[in-house]
């Protein structure tokens, strides 16, 4: 699917009444129960948890509404919740780490530890640190469709980026990317020989006493004290969604956490990186990254909130000034989960906030922050309100801009058969089309989902992307454009899922994959032996053919022709299966551009 719910903001649900409340004690929170319990009345939210600290204590920690609508059981303090991308903290901290122990410097070429990480900007790919990934300056902006939804590994997506287009040189301006925080969980992998999960339980939540916390969609399935995500359909009707699998792209993404342990953290940087007076990373890593590196653009005073400006962003957190004082915040969105994680250094206080639907986050973030700093009363909640009412108006009011621009009469240049097949994007993975009850239909990154994506004849060889469960046609839907070669055959397809570059991403058609069964495949298995070391070849799934190198990651084997095989993530190294008389295999060759090596297969 190309358009989905990826941090798609603020949203209306219907009313909920009877929302489950945990009271502080603390008498500067007096009425943050009744506060939280109208937001939530409100915007028809489902649910919240927050965490409030102060110094090297916790002030309150508790939950208000439900975790499971449906069922109507209730938040608590340990409800587990996605906190999407406030995951970026934890995997630059470790970082930091490594670099008090010597193993790496925020300063040198990373490529340095990662070669494997490459940039289509020459200059990007000699130059680029870690601090310049840390604070988003690589030159590139988001992908995000590249990864959202796709079932592709983590070395997966790496081998990705050298075919992302920048918008913008390198360092020359502040631009948001997911893929250069998975990067550097790469890196800590590397250096470590052990997971970037491993390596988070290790250094950071066992020491931390975050024992609720985990860093998977299916630990989180597998919890029971967690929360459900929520969006609203065009009835207004609360619907359950699916947990969105980011495992792949996860040290930019996928812890799921709860207020009590969220706490932990939040003290802990508060407390120039000590918990419980020992410490846990570097001080003068602490300072560094909640200083500006970068500056993130606009920042200057509104007419509605004046004493909110300007916006830095430094080692994993942003930086701004809060009516007078030094704010220290990040956020984080992922399909139903809104996150914010904020601490002010020099007064001592930090507040996480995290809810199960958008709009409720900032403004209890907000309130708490004013009661516990001794701040006039604003009304958040009716600014943000208001906000969203004009957002809706102006939605409504928009031109309905495909219906305008359509070219009326036309029709597409070739029967719907023709459009179907694979279409490749070095950059963004494999797009299929495919025909089913005489609609064209489109399966990209639905994380191995069936898709609901099909498209709509526009004009020519344009198509619109429509959704079998939208409730009425969009005023603006994406577009998909065939394009054919001299012959007159369709040879690629493109959209526009960059807004910050102006080219469309053009994925190229496909020839038919070569299938093999599973009994096909079975032949293949086994150990070989290549200088000592031994190989195997095994079977992932049922159906796809994986070799494990000792000391390196496993790689997929894609057909290629008889008994060869192309390593799916290494463009021009393959593995060619030498047989006997019977078609059983006597050993393998791995060919590549720097020789070929014969492993022996083993009796």
């Amino acid at each position: 699917m190309i358009r989905k719910r990826l941090l798609t903001g603020i949203l209306i649900l219907t009313t909920i009444t009877g929302a489950h409340a945990q009271k502080p004690t603390d008498k500067r929170l007096a009425g943050l129960d009744t506060f939280v319990a109208r937001v939530l009345k409100d915007w028809h939210a489902p649910g919240v948890t927050i965490a409030v600290v102060e110094k090297n204590r916790i002030v309150y920690t508790g939950g208000f509404g439900y975790r499971d609508y449906e069922k109507q059981l209730p938040v608590t303090e340990h409800t587990l919740f996605a906190i999407g991308s406030c995951t970026k903290a934890f995997t630059a901290t470790m970082i930091g780490m490594l670099q008090q122990e010597g193993k790496l410097s925020l300063d040198k070429p990373v490529r340095i530890y990662l070669p494997e990480l490459k940039f289509k900007d020459a200059v990007t790919n000699d130059q680029i640190t870690l601090r310049d990934m840390m604070c988003h300056r690589s030159g590139l902006p988001r992908h995000d469709y590249s990864w959202y939804g796709s079932t592709a590994s983590r070395m997966e997506l790496l081998e990705r980026i050298q075919y992302q287009e920048p918008s913008f040189g390198f360092r020359e301006r502040y631009q948001y990317n997911n893929f250069m925080f998975m990067a550097q969980g790469v890196v800590i992998e590397k250096l470590t020989g052990k997971s970037w999960e491993q390596n988070l339980q290790e250094k950071l939540l066992n020491p931390l006493g975050m024992t609720h916390t985990n860093m998977s969609v299916p630990a989180l399935e597998k919890a029971e004290d967690k929360s459900w995500a929520y969006e609203v359909d065009e009835n207004n009707q609360i619907k359950k969604i699916p947990y969105r699998n980011i495992d792949a792209i996860g040290p930019a993404g996928s812890i799921n956490s709860c207020a009590s342990d969220m706490a932990n953290w939040l003290i802990t940087w508060i407390n120039s990186g000590k918990f419980k007076g020992k410490e846990i990373f570097p001080a003068t890593y602490r300072d560094q990254a909640i200083s500006a590196q970068v500056a993130m653009g606009g920042g200057a005073p509104g007419s509605e909130n004046p004493d909110l400006f300007f916006g830095t962003y430094g080692l994993a957190w942003s930086m701004s000034s809060y009516r007078g004082h030094y704010r220290v915040e990040h956020s984080g969105g992922i399909d139903g989960f809104i996150t914010t994680t904020s601490f002010f250094p020099s007064d001592s206080i930090g507040v996480f906030v995290v809810s199960n639907q958008g709009g409720v986050s900032n403004s209890i973030r907000n309130y708490i922050v004013d009661k516990m700093l001794g701040l006039p009363y604003r009304n958040w909640n009716q600014q943000l309100l208001a906000n969203n009412v004009k957002a809706k108006f102006q939605a409504a009011a928009s031109p309905n801009t495909d219906s305008v621009n359509k070219k009326s009469g036309t029709k597409p240049s070739h029967k719907i058969e023709d459009y179907t097949g694979r279409f490749e994007n070095k950059g963004y993975g494999i797009l299929k089309t495919f025909t089913e009850r005489d609609t064209l239909w489109v399966d990209y990154n639905e994380g191995g989902r069936k898709t609901k994506s099909w498209l709509e004849h526009y004009h020519y060889d344009v198509f619109r992307l429509r959704r079998s469960d939208e409730m009425k046609s969009p005023k603006f839907a994406p577009k998909l454009v065939f394009n054919t070669d001299e012959d007159g055959d369709i040879v690629s397809v493109q959209s526009h899922l960059e807004q910050a570059i102006d080219n469309d991403i053009v994925f190229v058609k496909l020839p038919p994959a070569i299938v093999i069964d599973n009994a096909q495949l079975q032949k293949y298995t086994g150990d070989y032996l290549l200088n000592g070391a031994t190989l195997r070849v095994y079977i992932k799934d049922g159906s796809t053919l994986m070799v494990n190198v000792p000391g390196q990651p496993d790689y997929e084997l894609v057909p290629a022709g008889e008994n060869l095989f192309n390593l799916k993530v290494a463009k021009g190294y393959s593995v060619k299966f030498e047989m006997d008389d019977k078609q059983s295999p006597l050993s393998l060759t791995f060919q590549q551009p720097n020789g070929n090596f014969k492993a022996t297969r083993k009796k």
